[in-house]
């Protein structure tokens, strides 16, 4: 399916949230703020919310994630756990710099209607489209590493029939690695992969971090 085609305007080299705000829905909607950077993000979000694919295995993936969360603090009453779709994520006090995610889980903010900033994300996640090439995927992880969110997860779809084929979670890793001598690491931060499950190997997701997490393939089912 071609993606509709959206003009992107002359944008300025720099940035404000408050300057965002001041443009046009129409093309704020498509603007991502990196570093106080402005970014044409028009293609990825057209793509995110055309297919309907993409937003019902988010949702999917949302609900099953707020089911688990909230039995999860159930039994331990001192965290308490938001999970929501397509909230921007802030990097930094002013704003300069954010990402939204497919789904993530988050701090009870204290204020209503308040801002989530990385420090509040236990698990920021992405339902992988064809706009999400991996120069993009990777980006995106090396900024929620820097960030400090603890955990990165992807969730990858399959056509014929269209499905969740494979989840992946990846852990925060800060401390050093032991590397060839001479070599040193790109970023300071960086995830590790440390689950996997694929649709026609296992039964469902079903590990014990960030929290015990149990989802079945039916409860992602288109």
């Amino acid at each position: 399916m071609p993606t509709p085609h959206v003009e992107r305007p002359e944008l300025p080299s720099t940035m404000t949230w408050e300057e965002l705000g001041q443009l046009p829905p129409e093309v704020a909607d498509f603007v991502e703020l990196r570093d106080g950077t402005p970014v044409w993000i028009a293609d990825e979000v057209l793509l995110r919310h055309g297919p309907a694919e993409h937003q019902r295995y988010s949702r999917r993936f949302a609900n099953a994630l707020e089911r688990e969360a909230r039995a999860h603090m159930s039994t331990d009453h001192d965290v308490c756990w938001q999970v929501d779709q397509e909230t921007n994520v802030f990097f930094r006090p002013d704003k300069s710099s954010f990402l939204t995610p497919d789904f993530m889980i988050f701090r009870c903010l204290r204020d209503e209607f308040g801002w989530v900033f990385a420090e509040d994300v236990l698990l920021a996640g992405e339902v992988l489209s064809p706009a999400n090439t991996p120069k993009s995927i990777e980006e995106k992880k090396r900024r929620y590493a820097e960030g400090g969110i603890a955990w990165y997860w992807e969730v990858e779809l399959a056509p014929n029939p269209r499905r969740v084929a494979v989840v992946r979670a990846y852990a925060l890793s800060t401390d050093e690695v032991r590397l060839p001598q001479g070599v040193t690491p790109l970023r300071r931060a960086n995830y590790i992969l440390t689950g996997e499950w694929i649709a026609d190997e296992h039964t469902g997701v079903q590990t014990t971090h960030p929290f015990t997490i149990d989802i079945p393939w039916t409860d992602l089912a288109f």
